[in-house]
């Protein structure tokens, strides 16, 4: 079995889809099922379960997928290990929000590629709440993503930056800007559009328990991005990252304003499993994630 192949697997498990995975990985639909229909024979069960709606992992699947990722992983750290520190080479996997892919990652990526050409970045891109169960499962080997208070034994955090969390509204008239337009307004009666889950949302929990607020939760989001699109549709008042509100291509389209009491800050900052600090890979980008953000400073 080929680190090839099971990257291809690995991208087959992700998506659950022959196409998607033939696009992103440019090969054809037919190449993708040739090796999937290949490492079948090899393991001499069927991983994958299909019908022409749907397709899914078989048990055996899931057995091979923490096989596959846990194959790849030793394959990668042993061709690092076995290789010159000057002349870093392989592939790291990168976990973020889209809008940390840039505001955060970029400078750290920019940097890292002009003095490290032979290794392979991966980003891949969804809500930062996900970040530290991908680290944990191996599914990605760093992840952005905010600062619990209680981090995983098992987990090692660099901050990065601090991102204070914004009250939004939107800019447009509509019901929520008549409802604040009041001299005092009752907040346990505005509308607000929250993070479903994650650390932002821990740290919303404790603002609205210190200020006694009892929130009217219009809507759970996941994803910071999709709370100040939907605050831009005048649904109700969002709280994300300051660095998502500037970032996300919508910031005149929302303002921010004075809320009750004052907003906590968020850590942000790159995770991975400690043990695999070891790597010489991984620990290069590490350092110079946090070489990029004290210079900056």
């Amino acid at each position: 079995m080929d680190p090839k192949s099971l990257r291809v697997f690995l991208s087959v498990a992700d998506a659950l889809n022959f196409s998607r995975v033939s696009e992103v990985s440019h090969m054809s639909v037919s190449a993708v099922s040739r090796i999937i229909a290949r490492l079948e024979a090899e393991v001499g069960v069927p991983l994958l379960q299909r019908d022409r709606r749907s397709m899914r992992l078989t048990p055996a699947g899931l057995d091979f997928l923490t096989y596959a990722r846990d194959a790849l992983n030793r394959w990668n750290e042993m061709r690092r290990v076995l290789g010159s520190p000057e002349h870093l080479r392989g592939e790291l996997s990168l976990f973020c929000s889209v809008t940390a892919s840039l505001s955060v990652l970029g400078p750290v990526i920019e940097t890292f590629q002009n003095r490290y050409q032979q290794v392979d970045l991966m980003v891949h891109t969804g809500d930062q709440a996900d970040g530290f169960q991908r680290v944990l499962s191996r599914s990605d080997d760093l992840a952005v993503s905010g600062r619990p208070e209680k981090l995983s034994n098992a987990l090692a955090f660099v901050e990065l930056l601090q991102s204070p969390l914004v009250l939004c509204v939107p800019r447009r008239d509509c019901a929520v800007r008549v409802q604040l337009a009041a001299a005092d307004p009752d907040w346990s009666l505005v509308p607000f559009i929250l993070p479903e889950r994650g650390v932002s949302r821990e740290l919303l929990d404790q603002w609205f328990l210190t200020l006694g607020i009892q929130p009217r939760v219009y809507a759970q989001v996941a994803g910071h991005e999709a709370i100040v699109a939907m605050v831009s549709l005048g649904l109700g008042v969002g709280v994300v990252p300051r660095l998502v509100h500037d970032g996300s291509g919508m910031a005149e389209q929302v303002e921010m304003i004075e809320g009750p009491g004052s907003l906590p800050a968020m850590s942000v900052g790159l995770c991975t499993l400690k043990q695999r600090l070891k790597d010489p890979l991984l620990s290069t980008f590490w350092a110079v994630a946090a070489e990029t953000y004290s210079s900056s400073c």
